[in-house]
């Protein structure tokens, strides 16, 4: 089965569906285009294009970036995934369910 982008292992999708952190997390590895386990600005702006169109996902993704990146290197890193997941819940409306 083919997923669309915005789906994940499950067929769920991002833009409609409850998901829990770990489905979260999961979805958002596919964007991590070099897996270094970090997301860049390019990389978020791909995966919230993939949910809320091209235009969208720039303008979002510079914002989500700006907002999770504690240390200011550009980058989302697992010690700032809880911000880009707040981000989520609160400016994308996405319905990220805690386990």
């Amino acid at each position: 089965m083919a997923f669309k982008s915005s789906s994940y292992a499950g067929g769920k999708t991002m833009d409609g569906d409850d998901v829990t952190v770990e489905e979260f997390k999961e979805w958002l590895r596919r964007f991590d285009v070099d897996k270094d386990g970090r997301i860049s600005s390019e990389e978020l702006r791909r995966a919230i294009a993939s949910i809320r169109g091209r235009l969208k996902g720039w303008i979002k993704g510079r914002r989500g970036i700006k907002y999770a990146d504690a240390n200011g290197d550009g980058f989302i890193g697992e010690d700032e995934i809880d911000k880009l997941i707040e981000f989520a819940g609160n400016k994308l409306d996405l319905r990220i369910v805690f386990n």
